[in-house]
């Protein structure tokens, strides 16, 4: 058998070219990070999984969905309709992609699950991605409540409470951090002995997406992080705007997840999430003084914030906090 030679030929540096660019292509395709999302979906609006998968996309994510409900709309309309998921339809769907060997993901995030049934099969199904992906990274948005008004069924605090011990990042709310530790959370302080407890209970990564410790101008988000004997501890401040929003949780937990990928770094991803969201809002806030301030004008203008999500700018800023 002779030896090729490409020599000079142009042809053949041409399909020497392709081949490299194919090679690199499937590299590329291979290193894709890709988020298994579990929670809420509704046709119109954005919250939930429609409030998640966009930016996660944008950023580089493969983004499967699996919807914990199918709403016509979010419930803060008038009148809400669709069918809810149950435990036997979440197992169908796992077992499906665990048949065709589609269930090997870089990430699991869960939201809002009404469920106790759907949510009881969320520890089983981490031990299962986890067995085929070790380096898995779970983050869990426990959505219970908010401004201490429960709105799940009360079922669901005790699995949300084992949840957290297995999960990576977690990004409850001031509320929801008093649920999942039993603590009365009325000082900045009280916050960093729940967290506290968080880490203790296994969660390496705690993010509050909101806290009321602030004033008239801002709220205060805290982060903290502990693993292999570091620690980091966080806040920043979120300036307030007068109205207020819904599907704003499940962007900030799908940003915490893409901006820790891609940065390792506890700092520089709570400032480009928190500095996303705020771009975000802002626009949104923006086009519904312009049209009219009615529920639909008020849903998250993701789409025209395609490039905030994508070169997000940073105009407020992290401080650490001296925590052992």
């Amino acid at each position: 058998m002779g030896i090729l030679n490409l020599g000079n030929n142009p042809c053949s540096l041409e399909s020497k070219a392709l081949i490299d660019q194919e090679i690199s292509y499937e590299i590329e395709m291979n290193d894709t990070p890709r988020v298994l999302s579990i929670q809420s979906h509704v046709v119109s609006g954005y919250v939930g999984n429609k409030s998640a998968t966009l930016p996660l996309q944008l950023l580089g994510f493969d983004v499967d969905v699996i919807n914990s409900v199918q709403f016509s709309n979010h419930t803060g309309y008038k009148v809400t309709k669709g069918p809810i998921l149950s435990d036997t339809d979440l197992d169908e769907l796992i077992q499906g992609l665990a048949i065709n060997g589609l269930d090997t993901y870089s990430h699991l995030l869960t939201g809002y699950i009404g469920s106790p049934q759907v949510l009881n099969r969320i520890a089983s199904l981490v031990s299962d991605l986890k067995s085929k992906n070790p380096h898995l990274i779970y983050v869990c948005d426990p959505v219970m409540g908010d401004n201490g008004k429960l709105y799940v069924r009360s079922e669901l605090l005790p699995i949300y409470k084992e949840l957290v011990t297995i999960a990576d990042i977690i990004t409850p709310n001031q509320f929801e951090v008093e649920l999942l530790t039993d603590k009365k959370v009325s000082t900045i302080e009280d916050a960093w002995d729940a967290i506290d407890i968080l880490h203790q209970r296994g969660c390496k990564t705690v993010v509050i997406s909101s806290t009321e410790f602030g004033n008239d101008d801002y709220l205060v988000a805290m982060a903290s992080s502990h693993a292999d004997g570091h620690r980091r501890a966080l806040t920043i401040n979120i300036p307030k705007l007068p109205t207020s929003f819904t599907g704003t949780g499940d962007l900030f937990a799908a940003l915490i997840l893409a901006w820790m990928h891609k940065t390792n770094n506890l700092k520089s991803a709570l400032e480009n999430s928190i500095n996303t969201l705020q771009a975000v809002l802002k626009k949104t806030w923006d086009y519904a003084k312009a049209v009219g301030d009615s529920r639909h004008n008020m849903e998250l203008k993701l789409v025209q914030s395609k490039n905030l999500i994508e070169n997000p700018q940073r105009v407020v800023f992290a401080v650490d906090v001296n925590k052992s």
